[in-house]
C-alpha cells in the first residue's frame, strides 16, 4: 500500500506575498478573529494536517527596522489567534509561532498547555529566535550587541517549557468529593532547572497538557539550526530548492542528529502568478494538477511531509482545499476524514508522551 500523505498550511497576514493585501479583495483585515476564524475552518474542510500561525517581534517579515510602506505592517499575537480558532475548530492541529529570545518559558509553557486543553490535544509550538538589534531594543532588557548563543538559549528555553509540562502528572488532579481532596500532592514537582539562561523552579501552574507534550517544531536552514532542532523539537520544516535537494537537506538533517525527526518541506504556493522571488522556500505556480503531481513526488523522495504558504490566502487557500486536495484523494493518497478524537500527535505518528516523572517512580 502507498504511504499517506501529510499536507498542512502555514498562515501568516494576507498571505506569504508581502503585499498579499492587495489580491486579498474585500477579506477582513488581520486583526479580525472572523478572518483567522475563516482561513482555519477552510482548511480544516480538507482535512489538512495542521496549519501554523506566523508570529515575530516586527511588524513585517523582514530583518531590518524601518517597515516598508507597500508591504502589510502589524500582526497579532499567533498564540491567541490559536486560542481564538480553536473553540470553532474540531480537528484540525494548530501550531503559533512563539519567540524565545526576550521571552519566559514559563509564559510559553502555561500558554501553549493551555491552548492544547482548549483544543483537547491538537497544540503545538514552533519555536523562533530574534536575532535583530531593533528587536531587543523594544524589550531594553539585553545588550542589543551581545544576545550571545540565541540557539542555546532557546534549547534550554524548551527544555524549560517541556519540563514544565512534566511538572503536573496526568492523574494528579483528583476532584474526589467524598474525601474533599481535588490535587494528589505528591504528583505536582517541582523542576529546579538551573541553567546559564534560566533558573526556574516550578511546577507550572497549568495542568499536563492533554497529549503530555505538544509538538514542538521549528524553520530550519542550516546546520546548526538542523542541530537545534534535533536536540529540542519533534518536527522541522525545510526550504528544499528543486527535487535534488530534498535528499541533501534530509540527509542534513539526520546528520545533526535528527534522523527521529519529522521532516516537512515548505513550498510558497501561488495558483495566479502572484510571486515573490524573495521567498525562502522554492515558488510553485503551477496548476492544481501539477501540485499534486509535486507533493506525491516530494513524498516520495522521503518527505514526511508538505507545508504549504499560500501567497494570497484568500485565492490560494480554497484552490488548495477544494481542487488540490481532491486530487490527492482520488490517488488514494490523503484523508477522506480525520479521526475522531485523535491527538495532533497521534496524526503526525509520534509516540506517546510519558510523563518523566511518572517513568521515574514506576522504574
Amino acid at each position: 500500500m502507498t504511504a499517506e500523505t501529510h499536507v498542512a498550511v502555514a498562515l501568516d497576514g494576507h498571505g506569504w506575498h508581502p503585499e498579499a493585501w492587495r489580491h486579498a479583495g474585500d477579506s477582513q483585515p488581520v486583526t479580525s478573529g472572523r478572518y483567522w476564524t475563516g482561513l482555519v475552518q477552510t482548511a480544516e474542510r480538507g482535512f489538512l494536517d495542521f496549519v501554523t500561525f506566523d508570529d515575530s517581534l516586527s511588524p513585517q517579515r523582514r530583518r531590518r527596522p524601518d517597515v516598508h510602506p507597500r508591504w502589510l505592517a502589524g500582526r497579532p499575537d499567533a498564540v491567541l489567534v490559536a486560542a481564538r480558532v480553536a473553540p470553532v475548530t474540531r480537528d484540525i492541529g494548530l501550531i503559533p509561532v512563539a519567540t524565545t529570545t526576550h521571552t519566559e518559558p514559563f509564559h510559553v509553557s502555561k500558554a501553549i498547555a493551555t491552548l492544547d486543553h482548549i483544543t483537547r490535544g491538537r497544540a503545538g509550538w514552533q519555536v523562533r529566535i530574534s536575532s535583530s538589534r531593533h528587536e531587543a531594543e523594544l524589550f531594553g532588557r539585553r545588550d542589543p550587541e551581545d544576545l550571545g548563543d540565541l540557539f542555546a538559549e532557546a534549547g534550554d528555553h524548551v527544555e524549560v517549557v517541556r519540563r514544565l509540562w512534566d511538572s503536573w502528572e496526568d492523574d494528579a488532579v483528583l476532584r474526589d468529593t467524598a474525601t474533599g481532596r481535588y490535587l494528589d500532592r505528591d504528583k505536582l514537582h517541582y523542576i529546579d532547572f538551573h541553567g546559564p539562561f534560566f533558573s526556574v523552579k516550578g511546577p507550572s501552574i497549568t495542568p499536563r497538557p492533554p497529549q503530555g507534550q505538544p509538538v514542538v517544531a521549528a524553520l530550519a536552514h542550516n546546520p546548526r539550526v538542523y542541530e537545534f532542532a534535533a536536540r529540542s523539537a519533534d518536527l522541522v520544516f525545510i526550504t528544499p530548492s528543486g527535487d535534488g535537494s530534498v535528499s541533501t537537506l534530509r540527509a542534513e538533517v539526520a546528520q545533526a542528529g535528527g534522523g527521529h525527526l519529522l521532516v516537512y518541506a515548505d513550498l510558497y504556493v501561488t495558483f495566479a502568478g502572484v510571486v515573490d522571488e524573495r521567498s525562502d522556500a522554492e515558488v510553485f505556480a503551477g496548476s492544481p494538477a501539477e501540485l499534486a503531481e509535486k507533493i506525491l513526488h516530494w513524498h516520495d523522495l522521503g518527505l514526511d511531509g508538505i507545508r504549504l504558504r499560500p501567497a494570497v490566502h484568500a485565492t490560494d487557500l480554497p484552490v488548495l482545499v477544494d481542487e488540490v486536495i481532491p486530487l490527492l484523494q482520488r490517488a488514494n493518497r490523503f484523508r477522506t476524514g480525520y479521526r475522531s478524537g485523535e491527538t495532533l500527535r497521534r496524526r503526525l505518528g509520534l509516540p506517546v508522551a510519558r510523563n518523566r516523572h511518572a517513568v521515574e517512580r514506576i522504574s
